[in-house]
């Protein structure tokens, strides 16, 4: 009859009225993995968990670049010029904030943009022309200093400096240090083109006091600075 007919129809077609597209979701939809890479880059950021993500990772960028450029900064040694105090490799943090606020003292270790006298001895061209550099202050405005019988003499004493590698092999001075300069040396002090060779440093070329080695493990907590 014609109700069975109908029945039938209806098993037969399960979409008669053809109002419904009738496939499988997955038929429908592209499997992630079936996308190219550049598809699925596009998708990420356009998804909740992209944005999100990305937000994060450009806060966390943000926050380290502005602790580098203002607060503290990794350094990394490449040469023997400071030894005992580091050695090649050794990595320390370098600080920023206090060389506003605080005046050098002799003893501290700094790292420093060279002055123009270090680039005319090796040559403005030359890669080392353009890099920090990390030596010992020993010296500050308006004092007198002298090397002489591998000693270094300030105002007329003699400083105990057990962080060089050895006596100076060379004599310098006695020389006054003008106003906003200090005298730096390197403590490998027969191996460092420091300020016995190139004069003295405009303290406005330094970048920051170097406070702490943090690499290699079993170097940290060497004593960087000696009061």
């Amino acid at each position: 009859n014609r109700n069975t007919r109908l029945f039938a129809v209806d098993n037969d077609d399960p979409n008669p009225g053809g109002l419904n597209q009738w496939e499988d979701e997955n038929d429908r939809k592209k499997s992630f993995n079936e996308i190219g890479f550049f598809d699925q880059v596009r998708e990420w950021f356009a998804s909740d968990e992209g944005k999100e993500d990305v937000k994060t990772y450009t806060t966390s960028l943000a926050v380290a670049l502005l602790l580098r450029l203002l607060i503290i900064e990794p350094r990394y040694i490449p040469s023997l010029s400071m030894y005992p105090t580091f050695e090649v490799g050794d990595q320390l943090a370098v600080e920023k904030v206090t060389k506003r606020i605080r005046p050098f003292s002799r003893n501290e270790v700094v790292v420093f943009n060279p002055p123009q006298a270090f680039r005319e001895i090796v040559g403005d061209s030359s890669r080392k022309a353009k890099e920090a550099l990390i030596k010992r202050i020993v010296a500050v405005e308006g004092d007198t200093v002298e090397v002489k019988g591998g000693k270094l003499y300030v105002n007329g004493v003699m400083q105990d400096e057990p962080f060089t590698a050895e006596d100076a092999a060379y004599e310098f001075g006695p020389v006054l240090v003008p106003p906003g300069d200090v005298l730096v040396l390197g403590d490998n002090r027969n191996h460092s083109l420091d300020g016995h060779i190139w004069g003295f440093l405009p303290a406005e070329n330094v970048i920051g006091r170097a406070v702490f080695v943090y690499w290699p493990p079993w170097r940290v907590g060497t004593n960087v600075n000696h009061d």
